[in-house]
Formats: C-alpha cells, sequence, structure tokens
C-alpha cells in the first residue's frame, strides 16, 4: 500500500510541474508578443544605469536590446524589453520615480510585437565620411542617396573628431556598388569625403595597403628635389605635371627627366634624402596599421636610393621602385632596369598580396597621379589622396585633407584605437 501511495503522489506532483510548465510557457509566450521602449536622457552622471536595471529588476522581464551613447555629457541611453502586460503600468510608474530620484528623462512605449526576436542583420555596408568641417547639408545629402537606394540607416556614429571629423552609418538594405555610385556626387558638391565597404568578418581582416610615396607618404616629388640640384627644375616639374595628369606616358617622361639630371654626382641622393619630409599623419597611418597586424608596401615611380632610409625607418617588409644608373660616382643620365610605371605598380599589389597571404579584395591602394591608376583600378578600396581630377574619379574614394592618417578613419577604425595603438608602441 505504502508504494502504491507514493506513486500515487508522484503522479500529483508531476502533474503539478506540468501545470508550471505550462504556466511558465504561456507567460513567456505572452510576454514574447508584449514590448516595451525605454528612452532615458539627461545629463550623465555615474550610476544611472546601475539606478535604471535596479529598478527593473523585481520585475520579470527580458532584455531584447540596448544602446547608449554619451555626447558632450549628455545621455541617450536606449532599451527593448519583453514583459508581462500585466506588469506595464507597475513598471511605468516606478521608472517615473526612477527618473525623478536622478533629475532624468525616462520616456516609455509599451506595445503588442508579432516577433520579439531582434535578427541578425547581414550584408551590412559601411559609410564612412571625412569633412573638415562637416555640414549637416552634407549629412542630408548622405542621408538621402542612401534612401534612394532603398538603403536604411541603422546606426551613426563619431570614429574621429581630430584632425577631421569621421562619421560612419551603417546601412543595411543596399547594394554596396549603387550606394557608392550614388554618393559620388556627394563628394563633389559638398565637399566631403566618403568610402563604401562591406560590413561582417571580412572588415577585419588582415588588409594590405600600398601607397605611392612622392606627394602622398612624402610631401616632395624626389626627382624634382634632384631636378634642383642640376638646375633643370622647371623643366622637369612641367614633365611632371603633365605626366600626373596622364597627358604623356609615364615610362616615357621618366626616361625624359631622368636624362636632364645626367653628370650629378652621386653625393646629391644623401642631400635630397635630408630634405624629404614625410606628410602629416605618414607615420601614425603606417605605425598603427602595423600594431594592428595589417601589411603596408611601397611602390614608387621615384627612385630606390633616395626612399631606402624611409623604407628602414618606417620598418616596410615590401617596396618597389625606380633606380637610378650610377657611374664613376655620376648619374648617368638612365634609369637602370625595368620602369616601375602604372602596369608595374598593379603587377607590384598582386605579388605583396600573394606574399602576405592576402586577397585583392583585401588591399587598398592609395596614390595620387596616373601612374597610380592601374593599382587603384585592382585594389579592394582605391584612394585618391589630394589627387587630380582624374584619378578622383577612378578610385573609390578621396582624401582631400592633408593628413593621411585620415586613411584609418576610412577604413573603420577610430581616432581612440589610433591612439591606443599609439600607446601600446610607446
Amino acid at each position: 500500500m505504502k508504494d502504491i501511495s507514493l506513486q500515487g503522489e508522484s503522479r500529483i506532483i508531476d502533474d503539478q510541474r506540468a501545470v508550471i510548465r505550462d504556466n511558465l510557457a504561456h507567460m513567456n509566450e505572452e510576454m514574447s508578443h508584449y514590448t516595451g521602449l525605454i528612452l532615458v536622457s539627461g545629463v550623465d552622471s555615474p550610476g544611472i544605469t546601475q539606478s535604471l536595471f535596479d529598478t527593473l529588476a523585481p520585475f520579470a522581464i527580458t532584455v531584447l536590446d540596448i544602446e547608449q551613447v554619451v555626447i558632450r555629457d549628455r545621455l541617450i541611453l536606449t532599451v527593448l524589453i519583453a514583459l508581462n502586460p500585466a506588469h506595464a503600468e507597475a513598471i511605468e510608474e516606478d521608472l517615473q520615480a526612477c527618473a525623478q530620484k536622478l533629475s532624468i528623462d525616462i520616456a516609455t512605449s509599451f506595445q503588442e510585437q508579432g516577433q520579439s526576436t531582434i535578427a541578425a542583420k547581414s550584408g551590412l555596408v559601411h559609410v564612412v565620411a571625412l569633412g573638415n568641417p562637416l555640414s549637416p547639408a552634407a549629412i542630408a545629402a548622405i542621408a538621402s542617396a542612401i534612401a534612394s537606394q532603398d538603403g536604411n540607416i541603422e546606426r551613426i556614429q563619431r570614429t574621429a573628431s581630430y584632425p577631421i571629423t569621421a562619421i560612419e552609418f551603417v546601412v543595411s538594405g543596399a547594394n554596396q556598388l549603387s550606394i557608392r555610385q550614388c554618393l559620388a556626387e556627394v563628394t563633389t558638391t559638398h565637399s566631403v569625403d566618403i568610402a563604401v565597404s562591406p560590413g561582417g568578418l571580412m572588415r577585419w581582416a588582415k588588409k594590405l595597403v600600398v601607397m605611392d610615396v612622392d606627394s602622398t607618404l612624402i610631401q616632395q616629388e624626389v626627382i624634382e628635389l634632384l631636378a634642383a640640384k642640376a638646375g633643370v627644375e622647371s623643366e622637369v616639374t612641367a614633365i611632371t605635371e603633365s605626366a600626373m595628369r596622364g597627358e604623356i606616358d609615364f615610362a616615357e617622361s621618366l626616361i625624359s627627366r631622368v636624362a636632364l639630371l645626367k653628370g650629378l654626382p652621386k653625393s646629391v641622393i644623401e642631400d635630397v634624402q635630408r630634405e624629404i619630409v614625410l606628410t602629416p599623419g605618414a607615420r601614425t597611418l603606417v605605425q598603427t596599421l602595423h600594431t594592428l597586424g595589417h601589411s603596408v608596401a611601397l611602390v614608387s615611380g621615384g627612385f630606390t636610393e633616395v626612399i631606402k632610409p624611409i623604407v628602414e625607418d618606417l620598418k616596410i617588409q615590401h617596396y618597389r621602385a625606380n633606380s637610378l644608373e650610377i657611374v664613376d660616382g655620376k648619374l648617368t643620365g638612365k634609369v637602370a632596369g625595368p620602369i616601375i610605371d602604372r602596369a608595374a605598380k598593379a603587377t607590384a599589389l598582386r605579388e605583396f598580396a600573394a606574399i602576405e597571404g592576402v586577397t585583392l579584395e583585401q588591399t587598398i591602394a592609395i596614390g595620387d597621379g596616373a601612374n597610380d591608376l592601374d593599382m587603384i583600378s585592382i585594389a579592394g578600396l582605391g584612394i585618391a589622396f589630394n589627387a587630380k581630377p582624374a584619378v578622383k574619379a577612378a578610385a573609390d574614394s578621396s582624401v582631400s585633407a592633408p593628413y593621411l592618417d585620415s586613411v584609418l578613419y576610412l577604413l573603420g577604425i577610430t581616432r581612440e584605437e589610433v591612439e591606443e595603438a599609439g600607446a601600446t608602441r610607446k
């Protein structure tokens, strides 16, 4: 009899557990269809987030989403919760008491919702805008262009405020190529630099950044510095400008310019090396990329003999440039070996990418002249740096500010991360 009694009690307990489970399932289902949006705003101070969630803790609530931002000591915090609709009034009353206690504003919105799951969105596109200054009209134009392509702005955040302002838009529902083409007009109309790149894990994959040297990594044109030593600067400058505009073939222009250097003593190379000045932000760009695990390469229509100290100073592993023929301690006026023209620059990018195990989609090419067009066109992201109009038109993005480290913001790297990388190196 005792065993039968125990079996009966066990069945009763199991039945009670089943009822409890059913009730919990019903409550959870009810909660899953009823959500509350909480918006907190006010002057930021320690303890606001803690007080908010301490207020919510006694209730049967599931937190679905949170986002917070602080701008000039002003807090905006949004929380999406799933809740039992029977508790909505009590939650709202307690939140208002919390707001009064903390001297902040709390707004709430409770409603039925068919689907409470926060779906992970794929195919996101990142649009980064650089401005110095960045005007409201430019932001409006960017938003309009995105909307015209059926894109929805999911998130906007500032990624840098110095030395330029960088704003990143995360966009869903739009094609990357369509967005990029649509934003091209905005860049010229509103004097803002814009880069468009895909989201996802590949955004943070290892990259190879390949740069031109003259008027990109450094502020000068090396051959013009050499020409000044030979007293033929004006002649060489005229040929250089014509070549940069794409009016004459680069190889032909290089041969003509180098011929004007015939007879210069080898010692002028060291003199020119001392005159070279890095572009503002160049060292920060290279060192930050290295610290973050990316690779940097140089491809130059200039000369190995002049740029080698820069390569060593910046610890750049891959570089390719022309070589000056030197006989008996003097320049012969000829180039030794193959000429590094626009086709050779593109070839170098491919070869360096293969060495580093990086796909072309994960390469970035930076240049300013027609000689850089081929490598800019094949790179995953081609950037025209203070470039000629033809180069800007061909590039995916451009940088008009005189700071080379602005490129980091186009890659999604924030100013805070740049400074952290700098602190790590010290």
